[in-house]
């Protein structure tokens, strides 16, 4: 059938229009294909370039600013230093020997150091920066710089470096940081990159390792460019990390520096403690070390003489320590034979110096014993054969219970590294740890803390502290993040009758305050000061019956490691409890003798906040107390200037 010309002019209409649409459909693609070709290829050109001209772009992550460490009045315990160091980019550098070899006609170069950052090369991702030299001079930084040209990968830069200013004071709190290891890794499920950067520190032990997330911070990222042999020309963007928070411990700075400088070379520990909010005012462990040693890696010697050290001074012996607490543990005894009605006030014991179970003989240590004693004149004197007595009465599963509820036999979960639960035996607990059935002679010298009984220095100071106040105080260690303050539990009462807890502390107190006591010549004298303590022996070897026919040996006539552990605790004002103080001397002999007149001096100091006049003491010691904080002077720190020069 024949168009009509009526249908053609229509058809020829309609395919103008599509023509039209189509056309311009198209010419504006070719015009946004031409703009983006103009954006990429003029505009963005240097951008480019840059990515096509040999990869000369990299991406370098920003280790982050780690969070600082101060103790409560604000004094620094761990801070950053600027620290000047080479690094070499392995594929960048090309031959990396040859190098190397450059390098170390510029810098003198360490063997072990160079050995190290060639196995840290050789290990790591080719774009990730080793350290060759650390902590270098400025002049080495200037010449390395001034020779870029000739040196392809290395860089000269300028980081932060931990640094401990109060040196061997908080070693065993703070603890260290050190680069990081394949150990510390695996501890990762997904390590974050910045921990793959040799030589990045990180927490080892201490504060340090247990807030090692809180510490470390974010890491940033920044984008350079550098030229054909690797030298950065410029920074193109940079995004900056999240620092690390600060902390704030609960630790006073200048009475940790006492007490550290009052134990000296003993192997000894100290824990002082707000008996109100369960604050740590110092926990010190003695001898220490120098954490700045192990920042960048202690050297092989000085390893070696802090590891054969029979004092052993890498240990935290205030919490990963447990000794037999000798008597102070009687204080335990005593309770649960009130609380269970098995004892009163007026109860009294005939004590020949011994006491006869089971066919064999349990010795007093007084020879010729106590006579009729009660359970607070028991106290005073420390009477073995009252809790002898006492225990096969009251039975271990009602010691045992006590005994965790005064804070022994668990851990206080302290941000301190290997803290130990100490041991609260029961007939369960020996049944579990060697298969065999408790015996009443493991009660008798569970008594007086001796046999299977163990506790740290932290968790005796915790039993002083809630006998002092019938609450369950907890102990807390860090006091802020950031300036948020860290809430401790509100302590709840024990649940022991104030009666019982009362007749303790009248014991506890004429230890120290009744001339027939066995820390007399350690007490306190200003009024409103006094102290109620309570001495502890252990004995770390047997006695045989042919020693004690000829008489026991002195421990000063011992060879040291066969010496008894010396123990004492107590909290004053004995009115108004403000703080408990645990003391343990490592075969240091006698509680009374060793233990005792150090914690009368911690006490105080911690009381006074700073030396106490010479009319705190008894006069007998006064002449040697003057000589004595005269010493102890030349060793401390002087916090009057900025809190880290030494006196």
């Amino acid at each position: 059938m024949r168009r009509t010309p009526r249908d053609t002019a229509k058809s020829v209409r309609t395919i103008s229009r599509r023509g039209l649409v189509m056309g311009g459909l198209q010419a504006g693609f070719i015009g946004l294909l031409g703009a983006r070709m103009r954006y990429m290829q003029v505009d963005q050109a240097d951008e480019f370039r840059l990515l096509a001209e040999e990869n000369r772009v990299n991406i370098r992550l920003i280790p982050p600013k780690r969070g600082q460490i101060f103790d409560r009045n604000g004094i620094t315990v761990a801070e950053n230093e600027p620290a000047y160091r080479i690094t070499m980019v392995r594929e960048d550098a090309g031959d990396v020997d040859e190098t190397l070899a450059a390098l170390a006609r510029l810098v003198r170069l360490d063997p072990d150091d160079l050995e190290r950052a060639i196995t840290e090369m050789n290990r790591s991702a080719p774009f990730l920066p080793v350290t060759v030299a650390d902590r270098v001079s400025w002049d080495d930084i200037s010449r390395v710089a001034v020779n870029a040209p000739a040196l392809p990968g290395v860089t000269p830069e300028v980081g932060l470096s931990r640094r401990y200013p109060l040196g061997n004071d908080f070693a065993h709190v703070a603890g260290y940081v050190g680069p990081v290891s394949d150990r510390d890794l695996e501890r990762y499920e997904d390590p974050e990159p910045v921990l793959r950067i040799p030589r990045f520190q990180i927490g080892k032990v201490g504060i340090e390792a247990k807030y090692e997330d809180v510490l470390r911070g974010k890491a940033g990222a920044k984008r350079v460019e550098v030229n054909a042999v690797g030298r950065v020309m410029r920074e193109l963007d940079r995004r900056d990390g999240t620092p690390g928070a600060n902390l704030q411990l609960t630790i006073d700075s200048k009475l940790q520096n006492y007490v550290q400088a009052r134990l000296g070379e003993e192997s000894a520990s100290v824990v002082v403690m707000d008996t109100r909010t369960g604050d740590l005012l110092a926990i010190v462990s003695a001898p220490s070390y120098d954490p700045n040693k192990f920042v960048q890696g202690i050297s092989v010697p000085d390893y070696r003489a802090l590891n054969e050290n029979d004092h052993r001074p890498l240990a935290s012996k205030t919490v990963q320590d447990a000794y037999p607490p000798g008597s102070t543990f009687k204080v335990v005894t005593a309770l649960a034979g009130l609380e269970a009605g098995l004892v009163t006030p007026e109860d009294t014991v005939w004590c020949p110096g011994y006491l006869e179970v089971g066919g064999r003989r349990f010795h007093c240590w007084k020879g010729g014993g106590h006579g009729h004693i009660n359970l607070e004149n028991s106290l005073r004197e420390s009477c073995d054969v009252f809790y002898y007595d006492l225990s096969m009465k009251v039975g271990i599963e009602k010691m045992a219970e006590m005994a965790r509820r005064l804070g022994l036999g668990e851990e206080h979960g302290l941000p301190m590294s290997g803290e130990t639960s100490g041991i609260a035996p029961d007939k369960n607990w020996k049944k579990r740890r060697f298969g065999n059935d408790w015996m009443i002679g493991d009660t008798v010298n569970a008594a007086i803390g001796q046999g299977y009984v163990l506790a740290s220095p932290l968790q005796l100071a915790v039993m002083t502290a809630r006998v002092a106040t019938g609450r369950k105080v907890s102990p807390r260690l860090v006091k802020t993040v950031n300036g948020v303050e860290q809430e401790s539990p509100p302590a709840e009462s024990l649940g022991i009758n104030e009666n019982h807890l009362r007749l303790i502390r009248r014991g506890m107190n004429a230890v120290c305050n009744s001339r027939r006591g066995t820390a007399y010549r350690a007490r306190i004298l200003t009024e409103g000061y006094q102290m109620a303590g309570k001495t502890g022996t252990s004995q770390v070897r047997n006695i045989t019956a042919a020693e004690r026919r000829a008489g026991v040996t002195s421990n000063a006539d011992l060879p040291w490691k066969r010496r008894d552990h010396a123990l004492f605790v107590d909290f004053a004002p004995v009115e108004m409890p403000r703080i408990a103080v645990s003391v343990v001397v490592e075969h240091g002999g006698g509680g009374s003798s060793t233990a005792a007149p150090i914690a009368r001096d911690v006490t105080l100091q911690a009381l006074y906040d700073g030396d106490p006049p010479l009319e705190a003491y008894p006069s007998a010691v006064r002449g040697r107390i003057g000589t004595q904080q005269e010493e102890l002077r030349e060793k401390r720190i002087d916090f009057s200037a900025d809190g880290r020069s030494r006196a």
